[in-house]
Formats: C-alpha cells, structure tokens, sequence
C-alpha cells in the first residue's frame, strides 16, 4: 500500500503559511536532501487549492530551474471545492468526490508514494482522517508571530517521533507517523 507523506516548512511557532517570504534564507544542501529524499519516494503530488496555485504561478514559466523537471513532470492531483480547471500547471488535475473516499483510494492503488507539499487544511484535514503515513516537519528556527498554523486548536492528533535532524542552519528536520 503507498503511503502519504506530508512535508512541511514551519516556524518554530507552528506556522506554515506563505514560506516563501521566510524560509529561503535557511535553505541549504542538507534541506534539499531532505526534500529530494520525499520526492524520490513518491510518483504523485497531492496538493491544496492555495499551495497549487501559488507553485503554479512559478513552476511552468521556469523550466530551468532545479528541481522544475520533478516540479513540472510529477502528476499533479488537486484538492480544491472552487476550482474549475488546472490547466495553467500541466500534469495538473482536480481530485474529484470525497477526499477521504479519494485519497483512501489512491492509497490503495498501484505506484510509488504520494507527497503533499505544504497545503496546510489539507494536510490537517488527512491528519484528522488518519490517512498521513508520515508527517516531515522542517522546523525553521524563526517565530513568526501570527498566520496560518498545521495545529489549528481542533482535535487531538497522536504522533510518534521516527526521527530528527538538526541542520547547519538551525533547521530542524523530525519525521513523525500516526501514534
């Protein structure tokens, strides 16, 4: 059975929200490891609305940049109740019916893991369905003060630490699985 696994660039305060304004600084070969590390496991992102859109807006229009061959070339599945197409990113489509029935679905099917980049309600949303096989947390050491966090106050959620790694730059790599 494939496995999902979420990876996440998030403040030391749990906020994930718009990385691309606070996380380049921190990133670094040991980073890019890590990352290629979940990509190479997996043949299929699963993506929020938000996340998508705001990869789409860079990754097509720059084809040269390293890492737009996984970028561009990975089958792309779409989490979103507001969007009626994908076409502005290829390999792009929308995940159709209910996500839990879907993605449990996917789980179950043939081919390599799936990833989820970022997508934070996604993510707490296959969290709280206990569909997330791995949780790849990639703690910057910056407290951001206010944004969207992956622990929004709801529910309870159970995790086991697998493993964790402290980078040069203070960034701190912990993998966890459901409890």
């Amino acid at each position: 059975m494939k496995k999902i696994i979420a990876g996440l660039f998030i403040s030391l305060d749990g906020i994930g929200e718009a990385p691309a304004t606070w996380h380049f600084p921190y990133w670094n070969d040991e980073m890019g490891a890590a990352v290629g590390a979940i990509w190479s496991r997996s043949d299929t992102m699963l993506l929020g609305r938000k996340t998508w859109q705001e990869l789409a807006s860079y990754w097509p229009h720059n084809p040269e940049a390293e890492g737009a061959d996984v970028m561009n070339g990975t089958p792309k599945l779409v989490v979103s109740s507001t969007l009626d197409n994908v076409d502005a990113w290829p390999n792009s489509t929308l995940l159709e019916g209910d996500l839990v029935e879907a993605v449990a679905e996917l789980k179950a099917g043939p081919g390599k893991d799936i990833s989820i980049s970022g997508s934070l309600t996604l993510t707490r949303a296959l969290l709280r369905a206990k569909l997330v096989d791995e949780l790849h947390l990639l703690v910057h050491p910056i407290a951001l003060g206010s944004g969207t966090r992956l622990f929004d106050g709801g529910e309870h959620i159970p995790l086991q630490l697998l493993s964790s790694t402290t980078f040069t730059t203070g960034v701190l790599h912990t993998v966890y699985a459901p409890a």
